[in-house]
């Protein structure tokens, strides 16, 4: 399920997170009850769907990163 052949220009600040972030789009998708093409072409996908994807994977990012600063003391 790996999208090797991403042609997205989008470059990510940590590499690493491609793994976490991919992970996150999955989890969206199924919450959504959207189907990820497998081989990772999403030109055959309706344009809502991805952006609801997109928009769910933004709400999570967002509420995880309240709940950090809700952690630290300023």
């Amino acid at each position: 399920m790996a999208s090797n052949n991403n042609s997205n220009s989008n470059q990510l600040v940590i590499p690493q997170a491609r793994q976490a972030l991919d992970q996150l789009k999955y989890e969206a998708a199924q919450e959504l009850g959207i189907t990820i093409p497998q081989d990772g072409y999403y030109g055959n996908m309706v344009t809502r769907d991805t952006g609801s994807i997109g928009g769910h994977i933004t709400r999570k990012l967002v509420q995880i990163a309240e709940q950090q600063l809700a952690g630290r003391a300023f």
